[in-house]
């Protein structure tokens, strides 16, 4: 156990800066406390308990602001950044060494039975506001970006944005997703609109030239 709460810690040190010591670290980190409790539900709610987990995750969102199912797998390396507003449904599964920023939703799209909620890869990083819908799977050191909406599979090694979500790069290696420099398809496409329209309007002016010489000569 103490070697796990270690590991946790480590996490912590690892992947924010902003952490200086250990007591800070275990005693001011909401998505720590958040894990830690939601470890203690989950070992309820797999011996087939139904209130106490429940009550224990309804105390870890009044005290964190996160909300874990207690049925939500989790693996190692597990990080929780500035959690406020996180949501992870019943039956999400998440890999080892994922990150989650604030007001991420690991949710799903309808009140369907069975496995509803997606499942993360290993190395998974989801920014802030992201919104991950639906039962499939994010691929290994897939990265989604800060706002994005995403309900549909993501091959591993993919980086996502937008609304919906598309993949706007995916490589054999793993993409360092800067999240002040975020490439938007919709922007893109709107860009890839006026160029064509641009070269309708010298086309049609073009014809126009054509026919005005064409009624000149006639006359």
């Amino acid at each position: 156990m103490f070697s796990r709460i270690k590991r946790d810690v480590d996490v912590v040190f690892e992947r924010d800066p902003a952490a200086k010591s250990v007591l800070e670290v275990v005693l001011c980190y909401p998505g720590l406390h958040a894990l830690w409790l939601h470890r203690v539900a989950h070992y309820f709610y797999l011996r087939g308990w139904v209130v106490w987990p429940r009550l224990i995750q309804t105390f870890s969102r009044f005290l964190t602001g996160i909300e874990i199912h207690p049925g939500a797998k989790i693996g190692e390396g597990f990080f929780i950044d500035h959690g406020m507003g996180i949501v992870i449904g019943e039956t999400a599964e998440i890999g080892e060494n994922v990150t989650l920023y604030q007001g991420v939703t690991l949710g799903g799209t309808g009140k369907e039975k069975g496995k509803r909620h997606p499942t993360i890869g290993n190395n998974v990083v989801i920014a802030s506001g992201a919104k991950v819908l639906g039962s499939f799977v994010v691929g290994d050191n897939s990265k989604i970006g800060a706002g994005s909406v995403v309900l549909s599979t993501v091959p591993p090694n993919s980086t996502v944005v937008g609304i919906p979500g598309k993949v706007v790069a995916r490589a054999g290696e793993k993409i360092d997703l800067q999240h002040d420099r975020l490439p938007d398809p919709i922007n893109e496409m709107l860009f890839c609109l006026q160029r064509e329209l641009r070269q309708v309007h010298r086309q049609v002016a073009k014809l126009e030239e054509e026919l005005k010489k064409d009624e000149s000569q006639s006359i």
